[in-house]
């Protein structure tokens, strides 16, 4: 295993956080990760937001309906994508991946929110004042994990075939 697969390896979701404030150092690289993602026709069609603001992570958190502890974490990233890009789901979702993967390399967790089709997701754009050729497609709290627990994943075997699929394999 090498560095970037043990990096991915290590990646889950991670909901409760120490208050330390994440580092400026990491914050920048972690989105120069985002930006470096593989985007349909090089359109780069993300904004990506950094939200510290105690008084927006908490509007955010109650905007939720699965992100209540964006509350307690010492920083948000929200990732828009532009309406009108034919592939901008498929972009920010590089970007948003490119963007935790960046911050597990510091040790710093990370939990996916959903935006992309989520009822808030007009709120939270409205609330960080973003224009509205902009659309949510994620939000990513992040901090120094209080704990760390791994979640199991499902056997391989079970989710990947070669060339053809046996139905019976899975």
């Amino acid at each position: 295993m090498n560095v970037v697969t043990a990096v991915i390896k290590g990646r889950h979701s991670v909901r409760k956080f120490k208050s330390d404030p994440v580092d400026e150092t990491v914050i920048h690289d972690a989105i120069k990760c985002a930006v470096h993602a593989p985007t349909a026709m090089n359109l780069q069609p993300w904004l990506i937001g950094v939200i510290r603001s105690k008084e927006l992570l908490d509007k955010i958190a109650d905007f939720t309906d699965h992100g209540k502890f964006i509350k307690d974490a010492p920083v948000c990233f929200a990732v828009f994508g532009e309406r009108n890009a034919k592939y901008y789901l498929e972009d920010c979702c590089a970007a948003t991946e490119n963007l935790i993967l960046g911050l597990q390399a510091y040790g710093v967790g990370s939990c996916w929110v959903a935006g992309e089709k989520k009822e808030y997701a007009e709120a939270v754009r409205k609330l960080l004042n973003v224009s509205e050729k902009y659309t949510l497609v994620a939000l990513v709290p992040a901090g120094l994990p209080q704990d760390i627990s791994l979640a199991s994943k499902k056997d391989v075997k079970k989710m990947v075939f070669f060339n053809t699929c046996d139905q019976g394999q899975l």
